[in-house]
């Protein structure tokens, strides 16, 4: 039997690591590593996460990130998601093929905006074990220093891909964008928008910025897009807040 331990990582810092994510580490018997072809720094930054908590030798194991290709995106997604479960198991089998517990280092945390648990689930034959970790909109709000909800408010989560094809949902004060391929919020009416960004939270080139939509935004599109051609990745969340009515 395989014991299948996803562990929340926060957002690239190891100092995000729980003391509950680092027992788990440190009781694992194998390490799953995913590598990007366009984004190897985060195979080694995962890695390095590992070599500041583990307390003894650990064996890792990388295995290759199949991609996403199809028109009809829910389609592709779950071809995709049934991809990097067939390379989980396929990795898993060659390194523990009697058994044992495997950790997935997952960014933030697993339950939030995260495919893993969807993925995992495709994998009946292995038990699962969440472990929590920081988000991204924790370290946003942090590293802003500014409450995620107005007093007594809501806020909406959601995606750049959702924003750009619906718009500002009804209703909403708050709102969080995550997964944003690019700057959803140009197609905003920027009056009365407030927008807090980050992006490589809690590593050594974060960088951050905020102000009113309609100045902040097209800087922070000009420093996007320099960090994506710097570092050949970018990842990134904003929170968009609407000045009370």
């Amino acid at each position: 039997m395989i014991a299948l331990q996803l562990i929340g990582i926060g957002t690239g810092s190891p100092a995000h690591l729980t003391g509950e994510a680092i027992a788990a580490l440190n009781a694992a018997d194998l390490i799953l590593v995913p590598r990007k072809e366009n984004a190897p720094d985060l195979a080694d930054l995962r890695e390095t996460i590992c070599a500041a908590v583990l307390t003894r030798p650990m064996p890792i194991a990388a295995f290759d990130m199949p991609v996403r290709t199809g028109e009809d995106y829910l389609q592709a997604v779950h071809a995709w998601h049934d991809a990097i479960a067939d390379a989980w198991r396929t990795t898993i089998a060659a390194h523990l093929p009697g058994g044992g517990s495997v950790a997935l280092l997952v960014w933030g945390d697993p339950s939030l905006y995260d495919s893993t648990l969807r993925i995992a689930a495709r994998l009946p034959e292995m038990t699962v074990r969440v472990v929590p970790g920081i988000t991204s909109i924790h370290a946003l709000t942090a590293a802003h220093a500014i409450p995620l909800n107005p007093l007594a408010g809501a806020v909406t989560i959601t995606t750049g891909r959702l924003l750009r094809s619906h718009g500002w949902p009804a209703g909403a004060e708050t709102l969080v964008v995550m997964l944003d391929g690019g700057c959803a919020f140009e197609t905003l009416d920027p009056a009365d928008i407030t927008i807090w960004w980050g992006a490589y939270l809690g590593m050594p080139q974060q960088a951050l910025d905020h102000g009113p939509l309609g100045e902040a935004g097209p800087r922070i599109a000009a420093i996007r897009a320099d960090l994506r051609t710097r570092h050949g990745w970018i990842m990134d969340v904003y929170l968009l807040r609407k000045a009370p009515q």
